[in-house]
Formats: structure tokens, C-alpha cells, sequence
């Protein structure tokens, strides 16, 4: 099907909706993926509705997190209606105003108290049936670095990639991430993926490809955002209260400060590498080129942490030398 055809498809099915049948759509926006999202609007006021095609994406695992999410308390957007075998759902509209669009140094205290309470309570939730956060996945995802970004992006050759150091650098990702205690991973939370709502903030999307894995993941997506840089005596600030948080609440073990910080550092580096792959091939593959605009920041986070500990600043080290940085840019990451 082509889009339109997709599209007028989904206005069919919304318009035989009670209550929805006068229903206009209008784009609300689209994603990394191959899902696209339109605001409805009719007698019953405003939804969302999803469409997302069912030969490139199954819209199952979205309703199964619904309602994993909802036993939480935290907002996640109410399934009004599904159409599972066509791909489409109907939910509950969280507005239009991200996080992103409304952070600063002014409103950072509130909206990530709201934001980190929220993620005590999803590292609580009944992960039962979710599918592991294994080695394979972490290795699969880092793999992304050396083959959309060092080659397809920057054009080296495989001779002037050093893929053993590559190799090794991931196997210390992977032990220390796997080492950690295990809860929900949302995977995307971060400011793009949060809505300031007026009750219960914030309201979190996106959460389709939650998996159990390490307990840190999620706390680095928000607090080492690919999108907005704090300074890093804020970050730390957080990463501890949280600890402190988690820990009486049960979710973490009793762990000290430099365990977790190094957990947190070490879980960022591995996002970040998957990060830098997945924002070249959006550009590559999928002719998404906007996210490129991104790279200047995660680069700088991973130059900047991953000098930190020897594990890892040898690759930090011949990024540097091989003049990646210059040739992608960077920027300053307060302190």
C-alpha cells in the first residue's frame, strides 16, 4: 500500500468509530521507525491514532506495555480503540508539548523530579513476560558504530578501522551493563519521548520496545540526552539521588556511589556507540537526515566519558587521532 492508501484506510476505520465518525486527521508527527502518528479530531474532542504498517511494525507489543505501564500509575496514553490486523490504534491525546520544547535551567528542577519519579515507578513494573536485554542484544546494537557511522557515514575503509580494539572495548561495555541489576528498560527516555501533561507528569510514549535489562539504561537516556546537555555536577547530582531513591524502594541492591556511577557512565557509552550507528543510518537508509544534527552531541559524550576509564579510553584515543571529532564537530559539556 502507499501511504495515501494507508492513510485513507485508517480515516475509514476511525470514522466507524462511535463518537468519531465526522473525525478529521491531521499529521501529529512521525519517528524513527516506519510508524506514523495523526491527531484526530471530532465530537469526542482529540485523539492520537497510530499507524503503523503491519509488514515493517507489530503494534502488539505497544498494547501488551500499555497495560504493563498502566498498573504502574504512571501516564501512558489510553487505548481508545485497535485494529490490530491493520496496524492502527486510537489513543489517548498527551498533547504536543515535549519536554524538549520546555526545558531550561528554569523549569529543569521540576520537570525532572516529575520525570524521575516516573521511572521509580517503571523500574517496578511486572517484567515477567519481556523479553532479556541479553549480551546478544547490547553486541548487535554497538555493531551499529563501525558499519553506518565509521563506514557508510565517514567513508573508511576497513583497513582504517581497528576493529579488534572495537571488539574490545565492547566486551567491556557488555560485561559491566550485564553485571548491573536488571528492571524495565523503556529504551527512548529520554525529552522527545516525555509530554509535560498538566496531571500526573509527564506523559511517556514510545515504550514499544521495552525490554528487562540493566538498571541504569533508562536514568542515562534521560540524564545523558542525545538532545539537551546538563552540566555534569547536575548529572551527578541526579544519578545519586536516584540511587539513593532506588535502593529504599527496593529496586536496586544496596550499592555504593562509584559502583553505580560507573554502571551509569559505562551503560551511556554503550548507548551512545549504538546511538551514533542508528543516527547514521536513519540519514543513510531511511533518508532521515535531521538526526545527523544530533551527532556533534553524543559524540562529545562519548570523548568526553569514555576518557575516563582505561577500559575504554583507548578507543577514545584513536577516535581522536583518526580526527573524527573534527570531522563531525562537537560541543562543550559544562561542567
Amino acid at each position: 500500500m502507499t501511504q495515501d492508501t494507508r492513510l485513507e484506510q485508517l480515516t475509514q476505520w476511525v470514522n466507524s468509530l462511535p463518537g468519531w465518525e465526522y473525525s478529521v486527521l491531521e499529521p501529529a508527527s512521525a519517528d524513527a521507525s516506519f510508524r506514523r502518528y495523526f491527531r484526530v479530531r471530532g465530537t469526542e474532542g482529540t485523539a492520537i491514532c497510530m499507524d503503523a504498517p503491519p509488514d515493517k511494525e507489530d503494534i502488539r507489543p505497544f498494547v501488551e506495555v500499555t497495560h504493563l505501564l498502566a498498573a504502574t500509575e504512571v501516564h501512558v496514553p489510553k487505548l481508545l480503540a485497535q485494529n490490530l490486523l491493520d496496524g492502527f490504534l486510537l489513543l489517548e491525546d498527551l498533547g504536543n508539548t515535549s519536554y524538549l520544547s520546555k526545558l531550561s535551567e528554569a523549569t529543569a528542577k521540576d520537570l525532572y523530579a516529575d520525570a524521575l519519579q516516573a521511572l521509580l515507578h517503571l523500574q517496578q513494573a511486572d517484567c515477567d513476560n519481556l523479553p532479556a536485554y541479553n549480551e546478544k542484544t547490547l553486541r548487535r546494537e554497538m555493531e551499529l558504530m563501525p558499519e553506518w557511522f565509521l563506514k557508510t557515514h565517514l567513508g573508511l575503509s576497513d583497513a582504517e578501522i581497528p576493529y579488534q580494539l572495537i571488539q574490545q572495548t565492547f566486551e567491556h561495555l557488555i560485561e559491566s551493563a550485564i553485571g548491573q541489576p536488571v528492571a524495565f528498560v523503556h529504551r527512548d527516555y529520554h525529552s522527545r519521548n516525555l509530554m509535560v501533561t498538566t496531571e500526573n507528569n509527564p506523559g511517556i510514549i514510545d515504550y514499544q520496545d521495552a525490554l528487562l535489562g540493566p538498571a541504569t539504561y533508562d536514568l542515562v537516556s534521560l540524564l545523558r540526552d542525545c538532545y539537551i546537555v546538563w552540566p555534569q555536577s547536575q548529572v551527578e547530582w541526579w544519578v545519586d539521588s536516584y540511587r539513593k531513591e532506588a535502593i529504599a524502594l527496593g529496586i536496586l541492591p544496596p550499592v555504593d556511589q562509584q559502583t553505580y556511577r560507573q554502571w551509569f557512565d559505562l551503560m551511556g557509552l554503550q548507548r551512545h556507540l549504538k546511538v551514533l550507528g542508528i543516527f547514521a543510518r536513519l540519514n543513510h537508509r531511511d533518508g532521515k537526515p535531521g538526526y545527523l544534527d544530533d551527532l556533534p552531541l553524543v559524540l562529545s559524550y562519548i570523548l568526553e566519558i569514555g576518557s575516563r576509564y582505561p577500559e575504554t579510553s583507548e578507543l577514545i584515543e584513536w577516535m581522536r587521532s583518526a580526527g573524527i571529532p573534527e570531522r563531525i564537530g562537537t560541543v562543550d559539556i559544562p561542567d
